[in-house]
């Protein structure tokens, strides 16, 4: 059976415009894989809390050394992370917030980023573990950012790169707090894009 992860982390829950997008392309993959799952992770309603030097040194503590405390962080991580392993294809949504990528995403990375357990260091550098995976990251702006103000498609592909994760589709919607006509077109072509990434009634082994 495949699996979809579905991560959106807009402060408005599944009412963001990254949210939305994301769910018209999960359900439009759920309808084209019979019998595959969606699994959803709300990072705005179940926030990650962000890292503190405690958190952190949980996950370098042997498992038998560990505190109550650190074995309670270190759980908690290990279920994101295997969350995450078992997901076929993740999908991401991601409203920019201040130039970057929410808070909250960010907190999530940092407990999904372990090495030893999602990445390794090796001589010829870093090698993701999370390998075999698709991702799909919807991306929503107020404004417009050509390449080089882009700072949140880089950001993303050199991160999930790391973890493994290499074959990644963007899909960006943005002049959404320009007025009417700019958000409308922008929305609709993002669309138009999902409609192409997951033709209607294309079928594909669960």
């Amino acid at each position: 059976m495949s699996t979809l992860l579905k991560i959106q982390s807009s402060l408005n829950g599944s009412a963001g415009q990254s949210s939305q997008l994301a769910d018209r392309f999960a359900q439009q993959w759920l309808a084209s894989h019979p019998g595959g799952r969606i699994v959803m992770r709300d990072l705005a309603q179940d926030s990650v809390p962000h890292l503190t030097a405690e958190r952190f040194q949980s996950f370098f503590v042997a498992p038998e050394n560990r505190t109550p405390e650190q074995r309670t962080v270190a759980a908690y991580s290990d279920e994101l992370i295997e969350e995450i392993k078992a997901a076929d294809v993740v999908v991401f949504a991601v409203p920019m917030y201040n130039f970057s990528v929410p808070s909250t995403l960010r907190a999530y990375f940092d407990h999904i980023a372990r090495v030893g357990v999602t990445f390794q260091y090796t001589a010829e550098g870093p090698r993701g573990l999370l390998e075999g995976k698709k991702a799909y990251v919807f991306i929503t702006r107020g404004g417009f950012y050509p390449q080089g103000a882009d700072t949140q498609t880089p950001y993303l592909r050199q991160f999930l790169g790391f973890i493994g994760i290499t074959d990644v589709e963007f899909i960006h919607a943005e002049g959404l707090a320009r007025g009417e006509d700019p958000r409308e077109k922008s929305l609709a072509a993002a669309r138009h894009t999902i409609a192409k990434l997951l033709p209607a009634g294309a079928a594909a082994a669960a």
